[in-house]
């Protein structure tokens, strides 16, 4: 059986501007990054901006386990086969990390015939915007080092430095640091954090900017420490908002490769959705609404955390919402949720799927409090069997959800197209009726409660000393007002990875809390979550080469 990046090197790649054709853009609105990759102009996105929207499709899933889902190979497959069906149709996901990449998950390109290319520069180094990002943010983290060794005028508290410097890369020893140390000219001893890149509100930041005169906007109101009297002090006061803006002039602008059937897809932007809002940009979404029929767009993680950042954050900001939500499942999964052991989920096992599929059930009942029909996917595998098929199907249409099989991994877009029809006809047949979780005038409190409770299925939230108080200070400041995006492991829809399933009976923790003002929201940290990964006992990185000038191992 051939990898993921076998197929993808073996692929017939079209120049980037025939697939930009598909969408009526013309090459000089294009940025060429060699062949297979471009950037989008600021022309093209002023020449559309009239253009009505096409139809969004968000696809989520259940919680990740060992067994896989795939819920980007659907995506990518969903999006091949509506183009078999003669639709202009586009795809829209993020851009992969370096973290995971070297570290645990792999590449973030899709897999076996649905998948998105050039998929080593994809997941490498790309066009160069995650090296941008860290760059900005590093730049107002020097700036700011900067400000307090020349006199500190600001009256900084270094007491109660917020800002973190950051690193594409899963390295766990630079979570908690010291700065400083040495002789007087290498500035004030204090502790120091890192995040890992895809964590950084300037992440967030450029995804969720709609120009570059917003971006500038955003950028300003970042906040980076508290001066002695408790006042906020922001990157506008530090004088770095041009310059980070200039470090970013080009990563603002979204990005356009192509499926292994030379779908257009819009590849933008990384957040990770365990720690930040887990979707694609805000300008890259809207490109793709405003020059497609239909736009296939994805949320990462389980619909816990990507999906619900996706219509809490992401859609109340931008003023958009899915006309269609796609839930992705595995039959291997559920049986694992129901505790059978990796080994053994390649045996029948219908006591276990019912067990199991109380998560799906749960993710079901979450999504269907946002008015949007769903669509409920399984990505199949040849282990499984009728029995547990129709065990699936008829569970998800008693709960009121289309259902249809997909094959992509195995056949691309042909082995989607059950799954596009199905889509296709929720989009012309039903209407979605989109309402969020929560309105803008709740606490933050009370925010917290409700994703808690109506999503996680929590009894209530505990909250430390510290986080409590920083609650207070984050609402007498003004940014009550704010959603709230919570960081919780991705692994359950408690804030303990260990538990499967439907967990009952448990609160969840919040330990820290902090304010992104320039993103526009506020950071809820729960249970044991890290905002700076670290690398596994075996790091994907030990498999991954350079042979005959070909990149291995990069699943």
């Amino acid at each position: 059986m051939k990898t993921d990046i076998q197929i993808a090197q073996e692929a017939q790649m079209v120049h980037i501007k025939e697939v930009a054709a598909k969408l009526d853009i013309a090459e000089e609105e294009l940025d060429l990054y060699g062949k297979y990759k471009a950037k989008l102009s600021d022309e093209l996105i002023q020449r559309i901006e009239k253009n009505p929207n096409g139809k969004l499709v968000l696809v989520t899933a259940i919680n990740p386990t060992p067994a896989g889902e795939g819920k980007t190979t659907i995506t990518v497959g969903l999006g091949q086969a509506l183009g078999k069906m003669g639709k202009k149709a586009s795809i829209a996901l993020r851009e992969p990390s370096l973290g995971p990449c070297f570290g645990v998950k792999g590449g973030a390109a899709g897999g076996g015939y649905a998948q998105v290319v050039p998929m080593e520069d994809l997941n490498l180094h790309f066009t160069g915007d995650f090296h941008a990002i860290t760059s900005a943010n590093n730049l107002l983290a020097a700036m700011l080092d900067n400000h307090i060794q020349q006199g500190n005028s600001l009256n900084i508290d270094t007491r109660q430095i917020i800002w973190k410097r950051c690193l594409d890369m899963n390295d766990r020893v630079l979570r908690n640091i010291v700065v400083g140390m040495g002789s007087k000219m290498d500035g004030y001893v204090r502790e120091d954090h890192f995040v890992i890149s895809v964590a950084s509100e300037i992440m967030a930041i450029l995804c969720l900017a709609n120009d570059m005169e917003d971006l500038k906007d955003k950028l300003s109101k970042i906040v980076v420490a508290y001066s002695v009297e408790g006042k906020p002090v922001t990157a506008a006061d530090l004088k770095a908002v041009g310059a980070m803006a200039a470090l970013l002039k080009d990563a603002l602008k979204p990005n356009l490769i192509q499926t292994l059937e030379h779908t257009p897809a819009f590849v933008h932007g990384g957040p990770f959705a365990n720690i930040a809002h887990g979707c694609n940009s805000v300008r890259a979404t809207k490109l793709a609404l405003k020059l497609s029929d239909i736009v296939v767009t994805e949320a990462g993680f389980g619909a816990d955390l990507g999906a619900e950042k996706f219509l809490d954050i992401k859609c109340r900001k931008a003023g958009i919402s899915p006309d269609a939500i796609v839930i992705v499942a595995t039959v291997r999964a559920l049986k694992y949720n129901g505790g059978v052991a990796k080994a053994d989920l390649n045996q029948e096992n219908i006591d276990a799927l019912k067990a199991g599929i109380v998560n799906l059930e749960k993710h079901i009942e979450n999504l269907q409090q946002y008015g949007v029909p769903i669509v409920v996917t399984l990505n199949q595998f040849v282990t499984d069997t009728e029995a547990e098929l129709s065990f699936v199907q008829e569970f998800v249409e008693n709960m009121g959800c289309d259902f249809a099989l997909a094959k992509v991994w195995e056949q691309g877009g042909e082995g989607g197209i059950a799954l596009a029809e199905k889509v296709v006809d929720v989009l012309e047949n039903k209407k979605a009726d989109f309402k969020m979780l929560y309105e803008d005038d709740m606490s933050l409190e009370d925010k917290i409660h409700t994703i808690a409770t109506k999503i996680y299925g929590a009894n209530g939230v505990n909250y430390t000393a510290a986080a409590k108080k920083q609650l207070q200070t984050i609402t007498d400041l003004g940014f009550g007002n704010l959603p709230v995006c919570m960081a919780k492991t991705q692994y359950s829809l408690s804030d303990d990875q260990t538990k499967l399933g439907r967990p009952a009976d448990f609160d969840i923790s919040v330990r820290d809390v902090y304010v992104n003002a320039g993103a526009g929201f506020v950071v809820a940290i729960t249970g044991s979550i890290m905002t700076m990964p670290g690398l596994p006992k075996v790091p994907a990185a030990e498999g991954i080469d350079v042979v005959d000038d070909k990149i291995v191992g990069l699943f």
